[in-house]
């Protein structure tokens, strides 16, 4: 942050807690694109520096009124930026660990799952086996695709209730397919 805009910004932030819309919609403008610069220079063009910028831009909203006009902007300033850089690079972090990087999904023969590999007449004769109103929960959700809160408004149950009537369903459900029943 420039001298200039360090003077600017400051002028802006007590316009802005005094109510001026425009002052902190200018103030905001101006931050957006030294918070980008900031990050950008800390960790290089990386795709999450607009949630640096995000998170910054959100936490100052939320902490506006934390800033003394007494003292300079730039400190309150960075010290907010460099908290959510900081923020930021650990969630980064915490998901590269544990998600792949790879744009492109494995497709091995034995994963793919084609039309033919599914017995439609015996899942549609399961189905007519559960009790009527497993099978209407189990329809109206995975068939009409119906919210729990939707299925629980038609059939006049609770929506624990429609949660617990699915969970059983499909456990019958696969209990008659053939699958493995886990209690």
């Amino acid at each position: 942050m420039t001298s200039e805009q360090e003077r600017q910004s400051a002028a802006w932030m007590r316009l802005a807690q005094g109510g001026d819309q425009a002052a902190y919609a200018s103030l905001l403008v101006m931050l957006t694109s030294v918070t980008r610069r900031f990050a950008r220079a800390r960790v290089g063009d990386v795709g999450w520096v607009d949630d640096v910028v995000q998170e910054t831009l959100l936490t100052i909203h939320g902490a506006r009124h934390t800033y003394d006009p007494a003292r300079p902007f730039a400190p309150w300033f960075y010290a907010i930026a460099s908290s959510r850089m900081i923020d930021v690079l650990r969630r980064e972090r915490r998901v590269r660990s544990r998600e792949i990087a790879d744009d492109t999904l494995p497709e091995s023969p034995s994963e793919v799952v084609s039309e033919s590999d599914i017995d439609v007449k015996a899942i549609h004769a399961a189905l007519a086996a559960l009790p009527a109103r497993q099978r209407d929960v189990i329809e109206g959700m995975k068939f009409r695709d119906e919210s729990v809160r939707d299925v629980a408004g038609r059939t006049k149950m609770s929506e624990s209730a429609v949660k617990v009537t699915a969970h059983r369903g499909y456990r019958t459900l696969r209990r008659l397919l053939g699958g493995r029943h886990e209690d």
